[in-house]
């Protein structure tokens, strides 16, 4: 199901021993940034999917939380060390900026971005979604999950071809989904 809705191969692991992946993982279609205490097989099975993996060791280190991204470019969590922004900019071959959304720094969590469109928290302000325009190089819209939830990356994974959203989604958030992300072209 998930393969058919996202046009992907779907390729089973897990992030030290959680299944949680989406908080400990973020990718584009260059490089993949992961938590440091993801295992050895755990990399391999992100390389062999043609990707290169960083592991980021920073005292913020939940990757897909703290880092949002598309093949355009790199928000990332404000306290986040130079050195581990600039390693993410060259594993994903994008510009990186430090920024928040809605005033979190847990940027992954705060909105999801596609090639296509970008759905971000309903307190995003204006100085934050133009810099996630400029960023992202998408419209941005607002939105909820989970019947009101704003935390988007808590209940939405998607990419150009389609989404997935949480079993509590309304019929009205899935129609903002459908639109932010380009789906009713």
């Amino acid at each position: 199901m998930v393969a058919d809705v996202l046009g992907v191969k779907v390729v089973e692991l897990s992030i030290a021993d959680s299944t949680i992946i989406g908080s400990l993982l973020t990718f584009n279609s260059h490089g993949a940034i992961v938590t440091a205490y993801a295992s050895k097989e755990t990399f391999k099975t992100i390389e062999n999917q043609g990707l290169k993996v960083f592991p980021i060791k920073d005292v913020i280190n939940a990757a897909g939380n703290d880092i949002l991204a598309n093949d355009h470019g790199a928000l990332v969590h404000p306290d986040l060390q130079n050195a581990s922004v600039k390693k993410i900019g060259d594993i994903l071959g994008v510009s990186v900026q430090k920024g928040t959304i809605a005033s979190f720094g847990t940027v992954g969590m705060a909105a999801v971005v596609t090639n296509k469109g970008c759905l971000c928290h309903p307190k995003v302000t204006d100085e934050e979604k133009q810099q996630l325009e400029k960023v992202f190089d998408v419209e941005v819209m607002i939105g909820t999950v989970n019947h009101g939830f704003p935390m988007i990356g808590s209940g939405l994974v998607a990419n150009t071809k389609g989404a997935i959203i949480g079993k509590m989604t309304t019929g009205i958030e899935m129609g903002r989904i459908e639109e932010a992300l380009g789906f009713l072209e």
